[in-house]
């Protein structure tokens, strides 16, 4: 019995420690009842990400459980480009096979919302789309735009990292987990100007390494793509069709549309692109773009320079340099100043050479100062005046080192000693605004209403505030009059020449240009034109006429005395018109009727001459005559308006025409 007892206390201490240790063991082989996992196979893919599994063996009866696959990533390396899409040479794999009894080139459909993981392919020239493989390959890239893969017929996440599972993405730049800061947005719109001189203009230049590149062209002109390489090669290429395509290793998706055109490039590029536009019809055109350019010029924190002292005590800094990523060499400090995302880093202090020296039998305290010597400082000299007016200039100045002793006396010293504080910057940016440019606006009407004519324009000298002003070249001036043809047939005698339009379009398109900037020269600067000082019939208009001068050193203006300016003194004051007065005669003596003719500068804009059908035939058989009926017209409410309002536009001809044709019956 107690033999029996012992066995039965051994029993129970033995299935004792069988439960502590089956508790022991790890949650994932907590039941003993799966095999190890065996060996990784051969990656699905050499190139580009594919996928590899390990299996293991259930060793239970019952059902076991967890998974009995595992999946990682591999071969996380570019694929040359000549490789092709992965999911593309898939569906070409199927070209020798007849579908329906026929042969088809076969080529991806890709990012199916439904079933990313199928394999659907298009028969090129034709709207036919058939899954040819309930499953593509594993490793094969569930949309085109991301790393997530498709693994047994299901998308599986995959981060940047290129781990499965992971939810680490790139930021905007292309790092890995980034915080946006290596990169900066560029948002920007072109709007073409067309020129009989010009048959193409630069867009946009996106440098080497940008990123989610958009642009779309609305209008009648065409995009084209100049291209260089780090190496210095340069090409070009046309973009005449739409499609997807490689230039320099870059991948290009572009699409032609009958009034628009879109360019997309995901990036990084391989080169730097120059966007440019050829103009080719009468209308303008916008381009909007947007991308992310990489900072490719950053701080970097030098080593210690050499120490304040050889012994006793001294103290050591560092600097920052600006560090070109392309070339790996430092330039100057400019180049990161430029990048308002680039903080320059604070100098480092520390002690050094501790020792005492041989001749001191005491330690030296360590500071840079004793507390009665100011610290070393920068000082600089004023800005040189801007290298340009507009457009983007230079200035510098020079920056050194101080140090001011005890009595005042202020001496320069070595750079490394003011490096506790970051040095001043040297060249700086200025007048980086636009030049003047010349701004034509809409043609007025032509000044016949039958055959040959003229027409005139405004054309105006507008800064980068849009503001009316001077300096625009001469010589890129558009013109402001052409000849113009107005189809209808005249009834009397053509005009030898082209008639000159009267005031006041020819009058408007002369003063609108007399606006002046003010320059380094002393010069006359007229102000706006007053309000009319009636609200109806003739009245007046002033304006202040300034001689002013541009102080180049402070960019600011200065007024003088009237007679330091020379040349005429433009007119500051002159009639106006407001419209007829209630009740008012409307007939105007001989110099109201040429002060208004002279004056009114948008009366033609509002009224105008037009035919109102014919009189009624001056015979009723045998051939009579119908003259047209001219009023003058409201433009806006397309009423009568007395004639006296259109004085402003030239009176169309005489108008007849033949009538009653038909032979008179026999008396």
């Amino acid at each position: 019995m107690e033999c029996c007892r012992w066995t039965t206390a051994g029993t129970l201490l033995l299935v004792a420690l069988i439960l502590s240790s089956r508790t022991a063991r790890s949650e994932e082989d907590r039941d003993s009842l799966w095999d190890a996992w065996g060996s990784w196979s051969e990656c699905s893919r050499t190139c580009g990400g594919g996928a590899s599994y390990s299996l293991r063996r259930c060793l239970s009866s019952k059902t076991c459980e967890g998974r009995n696959i595992r999946y990682r990533t591999c071969s996380n390396v570019d694929c040359p480009p000549e490789a092709g899409d992965f999911r593309a040479q898939q569906c070409s794999a199927h070209n020798d096979v007849k579908y329906q009894g026929q042969l088809y080139e076969w080529l991806p459909v890709s990012n199916d919302p439904d079933n990313p993981c199928s394999l659907k392919c298009q028969a090129r020239g034709t709207a036919l789309v058939v899954e040819l493989a309930p499953k593509v390959l594993d490793g094969t890239r569930c949309y085109t735009e991301s790393l997530d893969m498709c693994i047994s017929g299901l998308c599986q996440i995959v981060g940047c990292d290129h781990q499965l599972g992971s939810a680490v993405k790139e930021d905007n730049c292309g790092v890995c987990n980034g915080d946006g800061s290596t990169c900066r947005l560029v948002r920007g719109q072109y709007k073409s100007q067309l020129s009989a001189s010009k048959l193409d203009d630069t867009v946009v230049a996106i440098p080497y390494g940008s990123r989610q590149v958009r642009l779309v062209l609305k209008g009648p002109d065409h995009l084209y793509l100049e291209t260089k390489t780090l190496q210095g090669v340069k090409s070009e290429n046309s973009l005449s069709t739409t499609g997807s395509f490689l230039v320099e290793n870059s991948s290009i998706d572009f699409q032609k549309f009958p009034d628009k055109e879109i360019l997309r490039m995901f990036g990084p590029l391989t080169a730097d692109f120059t966007i440019k536009i050829h103009y080719a019809g009468a209308a303008d055109s916008s381009v909007q773009f947007i991308f992310y350019q990489p900072i490719i010029h950053r701080w970097r924190e030098t080593d210690f320079f050499p120490c304040s002292a050889s012994c006793g005590g001294g103290y050591q800094l560092t600097s920052a340099e600006c560090f070109d990523l392309r070339s790996n060499r430092v330039v100057a400090d400019q180049y990161c100043h430029y990048y308002p995302e680039n903080i320059k880093p604070k100098p480092k202090l520390q002690e050094c050479n501790l020792d005492p020296c041989p001749a001191s039998d005491g330690y030296k305290q360590i500071m840079p100062y004793d507390l009665y010597h100011p610290l070393p400082r920068w000082e600089s000299t004023p800005w040189t005046a801007c290298s340009s007016s507009c457009g983007g200039g230079i200035q510098s100045r020079s920056v050194s080192c101080v140090e001011e002793d005890i009595q005042g006396h202020i001496s320069p010293v070595e750079e490394w000693k003011c490096m506790y504080t970051p040095k001043m910057p040297v060249v700086q940016p200025c007048n980086i605004f636009d030049c003047p440019k010349w701004l034509a606006q809409e043609w007025s009407p032509c000044t016949v209403t039958c055959g040959q004519g003229l027409r005139y324009r405004v054309v105006l000298c507008i800064d980068h505030r849009g503001m009316h002003t001077g300096g625009c070249s001469p010589k890129t001036k558009p013109h402001i009059k052409e000849e113009c043809v107005v189809p209808t047939p005249c009834y009397k005698p053509k005009e030898k020449l082209p008639v000159e339009a009267k005031l006041p379009w020819y009058k408007q398109a002369q003063e609108l240009e007399e606006g002046t900037a003010v320059s380094e020269e002393p010069s006359f600067i007229p102000e706006a034109w007053s309000t009319c000082s009636v609200t109806c019939g003739v009245g007046s208009q002033v304006r202040l006429v300034k001689c002013q001068v541009l102080l180049s050193f402070s960019q600011s203006v200065a007024d003088l005395p009237i007679d330091e300016c020379e040349g005429p003194k433009p007119v500051s004051q002159r009639a106006c018109y407001s419209g007829p007065c209630s009740g008012e005669a409307s007939e105007y003596t001989p110099e109201e009727t040429q002060l208004l003719y002279g004056s009114l500068q948008e009366l033609d804009e509002l009224y105008d001459w037009e035919y109102e059908g014919f009189t009624e035939c001056s015979e009723s058989c045998g051939g009579g005559v119908q003259e047209a009926v001219v009023t003058c017209l409201n433009k806006q409410t397309r009423e009568i308006a007395d004639e006296t309002l259109c004085v402003s536009s030239r009176r169309p001809p005489q108008l007849l025409k033949a009538c009653s044709l038909d032979p008179c019956p026999p008396r």
